[in-house]
């Protein structure tokens, strides 16, 4: 997103209209912000400086006392405050991604994740939650009225692509590796952006946002994924260099489906699906139904970036890809994708195995 950063509550500026309507929903918010002065919070700006989204969590132990029924006698993470402004860009979903993000790289683990919503009055919000696996677990009276609780057990996988996410299902599922061009990689993946890249490339729209993402391609080798299957993004050479040394891999994605361009109802149809979640504008989605060129269209989850990036040698080196393989599309052994895995340093605690 563009200007999303980490702050100290005391640097950030409670006079801004976006909190009129937390101090509305909870006449204590001012006096509670004030007192979280040394903690930090995830906001995002505008070009104008104003505040458009607020993502605040803390980790909490125990059944507390303040939910009917209490809460499982758990290590959690608490969503304490989260609103942002939509904007038609699914701003909602990259939230989403960071506060998983947020409760996996807790050392000390989490089980699981809870927040508290006026159902009525943010159903969009309520719903955004239980698309991907929160349930609806308790209720919490407070002097500014009755909240719904709504939990996340990160233990607890369903079998759905979305209400497992951001874990991904390795078992019985094939792997393989999928090669992007640099020109569209950190646009789908901002999160795997490249230190040599400037922040401007990552951008708040909806490709870039979406938890979900479509890419459109010309190689027949997608028509073998099914849908659980993993894929390894392999961000292709940029030209710049050997691509020994340029070209990395670097994010873990689930496939939900692969469909062939002609199974759109129209050219319509076709823009209207693939616009918010793949990197092109409607004037190049038309173009490329009417040319045909690019027939195959992947969709699928961003569900992890690798900590480290391997290159293309220690792809080859050490994790055994072959040299002689086709980088576009590339079926994976289970020993390679392990040995991408443990190189790359991934926690292996999202892997469903």
């Amino acid at each position: 997103m563009d200007n999303l950063v980490v702050q100290n509550f005391s640097d950030i500026n409670l006079n801004d209209i976006f909190f009129d309507s937390l101090k509305a929903d909870y006449a204590e918010f001012s006096d509670w912000f004030h007192k979280k002065s040394d903690k930090k919070a995830l906001v995002l700006y505008n070009e104008h400086g104003d505040i458009e989204g607020f993502l605040y969590c803390k980790f909490e132990s125990g059944p507390g006392d303040d939910t009917l029924p209490l809460l499982p006698n758990t290590n959690h993470m608490k969503v304490g405050t989260f609103k942002f402004n939509p904007k038609q860009t699914r701003r909602g979903d990259r939230y989403l991604k960071k506060i998983f993000d947020y409760a996996l790289a807790r050392t000390q683990p989490v089980e699981d994740i809870y927040v508290t919503v006026f159902g009525a009055k943010h159903q969009y919000l309520a719903n955004l939650f239980q698309r991907y696996g929160f349930e609806y677990y308790a209720k919490k009276n407070t002097a500014n009225g009755t909240e719904d609780v709504l939990l996340r057990t990160l233990s607890k996988f369903t079998g759905d692509i979305d209400k497992d996410y951001p874990f991904i299902p390795t078992m019985g599922n094939n792997k393989f590796l999928l090669g992007i061009h640099p020109s569209f990689h950190t646009k789908l993946f901002p999160d795997s952006k490249l230190f040599t890249e400037t922040p401007d490339i990552v951008k708040d729209i909806s490709h870039s946002n979406s938890i979900h993402k479509i890419y459109i391609c010309s190689m027949d080798g997608v028509l073998n994924f099914k849908r659980g299957d993993v894929i390894l993004i392999y961000r292709t050479g940029d030209n710049q260099g050997p691509a020994e040394y340029r070209a990395v891999a670097t994010s873990l994605c689930v496939v939900e489906n692969v469909r062939h361009i002609s199974s759109y109802e129209n050219e319509d149809d076709f823009v209207n699906c693939c616009l918010k979640f793949s990197v092109f504008t409607e004037y190049e989605l038309r173009k490329i139904y009417r040319d045909e060129r690019y027939p195959y269209v992947v969709n699928f989850t961003y569900n992890a970036a690798l900590p480290k990036r391997p290159i293309r040698k220690s792809l080859i080196e050490d994790a055994g890809l072959n040299r002689n393989d086709y980088w576009g599309v590339m079926k994976l052994t289970d020993t390679q994708f392990n040995n991408v895995v443990r190189i790359s340093g991934l926690d292996t605690k999202i892997l469903i195995k």
